[in-house]
């Protein structure tokens, strides 16, 4: 056998040696390196319980213990070469557990097969890494919630179709990118609980012929359950369809928000004003500042929705039971968290150390925002809103051609539009009146924008106390 072969978890039915061309193509420790933790883990529940039901001695489940965490202890030590011959982490970790209990390691396997082992591995990373993102969503949020609290008292425009609809608090617009990442993350939790069921005890494919607690494995590895069929448990990745479809939603609300912000730092609106160590310059035009941070963060969605694509494919025509296609799961959701992880570290910091402009924002305040005001108006005078919509679309398009400002427009042109105008029409040309009167909940009011500021502190303050 070549050295590729030597110490192959399944090299015993076969003759001859692996063809060099195959080699490459079969080996995955390049990626599923990084679950080397959760397969000691994984391990060390398997060799406890080995031992409890009697399948080996218990002596023999305490050496496979022990052994397993010199294991640990040496890769943390020393790392995983990069020119380690195994073919997967299983076979690295089991080849390591040999050298150092000696024969005792072939123990180790019995009843377990790689495709609950993987699926088992998958798992627990997979638990353990959403926590993280999870984490790293909720500092975003916290770094849009400062900044709403800077942008309480600054009326901007409110924008539909990019074109200018409504005046809005500043906060509010902040907040807009709150609860889309709160929503995220209620998502994640979702998922964590699809990846908390237990495959491990499943075999290859039948189940495993020996007495293992398969719920007491759970509760040792932190699974709240286990799964019900052993053929559906070492096939199924619909958790990791779930995790990517919420790093995808992560990435365009990311987006979403990275466009707002390419946008309001702009010189044509000057909005925001991103500090110098999110920002870069150009090699050629010394005046230039550039929201890389924004457009990078942009950019990476279309990764993230690349993995998802590339798993949903992968799955749409397996055949039942394990299949060697699922060895390519791994790299689409690793790359994707990996993803996540550079992206959102680096936007909570950007948002953190941002700052709005109030006076540009206040420049680009026309009084065509408060045409809708207008038209409320009327209709607190017992005009019907199509009617009162219509008068003051003629008042704009009377300003526009006078290439006035609609307030500027005189009584009597206001008076052609319609009757119901009164003099104390002139009120409504108040910004901050506008914002106030939309007072309900969920509207731009101080009152209801506070509200809303409350009622994101108590969700922040439930995530900071559950970690």
């Amino acid at each position: 056998m070549t050295s590729s072969d030597k110490g192959a978890l399944w090299g015993g039915r076969f003759e001859g040696s692996m063809d060099p061309t195959m080699v490459p193509l079969n080996l995955s420790l390049d990626v599923d390196r990084r679950m080397w933790r959760h397969d000691i883990r994984g391990s060390i529940a398997w060799a406890r319980e080995l031992g409890r039901a009697g399948v080996i001695p218990p002596s023999d489940a305490e050496t496979l213990v022990h052994g397993l965490e010199r294991v640990e202890r040496r890769i943390e030590a020393q790392g995983i070469p990069v020119d380690a011959p195994d073919e997967d982490i299983h076979a690295l970790i089991e080849r390591l557990l040999g050298e150092e209990v000696g024969p005792v390691a072939r123990r180790l396997h019995t009843g377990r097969s790689r495709n609950d082992q993987v699926a088992t591995d998958l798992r627990l990373w997979g638990m353990d890494a959403i926590a993280a993102v999870s984490s790293d969503v909720a500092d975003v949020q916290r770094a849009l919630f400062g900044l709403a609290e800077r942008g309480m008292d600054v009326l901007m425009p409110g924008y539909t179709h990019l074109q200018q609809g409504q005046p809005i608090r500043a906060a509010h617009w902040a907040m807009a990118h709150f609860w889309p990442l709160e929503r995220d993350r209620a998502r994640l939790d979702l998922v964590l609980d699809s990846a908390g069921v237990l495959p491990l005890g499943s075999g290859a494919v039948a189940g495993c012929p020996f007495p293992m607690d398969r719920r007491a494995l759970a509760t040792a590895l932190g699974f709240h359950s286990i799964s019900e069929n052993s053929l559906d448990a070492i096939s199924d990745r619909d958790w990791v369809v779930e995790l990517l479809t919420a790093a995808v939603l992560i990435g365009l609300h990311l987006s979403r928000l990275a466009e707002d912000l390419v946008l309001f730092s702009s010189k044509e609106f000057s909005f925001v004003h991103l500090s110098d160590g999110f920002s870069t310059g150009s090699s050629l035009m010394p005046q230039k500042r550039n929201p890389d941070v924004a457009e990078l963060t942009r950019g990476r969605t279309g990764r993230l929705v690349g993995s998802l694509m590339s798993v949903i494919t992968l799955l749409k025509a397996l055949p039942t039971g394990y299949n060697r296609d699922l060895q390519e799961d791994k790299s689409a959701v690793f790359q994707a968290l990996d993803s996540l992880h550079l992206v959102l570290p680096a936007v909570a910091g950007a948002v953190r150390t941002a700052e709005f402009r109030p006076d540009r924002i206040h420049d680009a305040l026309a009084g065509e925002l408060l045409a809708t005001d207008l038209a409320d108006y009327l209709v607190r005078r017992g005009v019907p809103f199509r009617d009162a919509h219509e008068a003051v679309g003629q008042l704009v398009r009377r300003a526009e051609e006078r290439g006035c400002a609609l307030e500027d427009l005189s009584d009597a042109e206001f008076r052609r539009a319609s009757d119901a105008f009164q003099p104390d029409v002139r009120d409504v040309f108040d910004m901050e009146a506008s914002v106030e009167a939309r007072d309900l909940p969920g509207g731009t009011s101080r009152r209801a924008v506070e509200e809303q500021l409350e009622v994101a502190r108590a969700a922040l303050r439930r995530t900071d106390e559950g970690a």
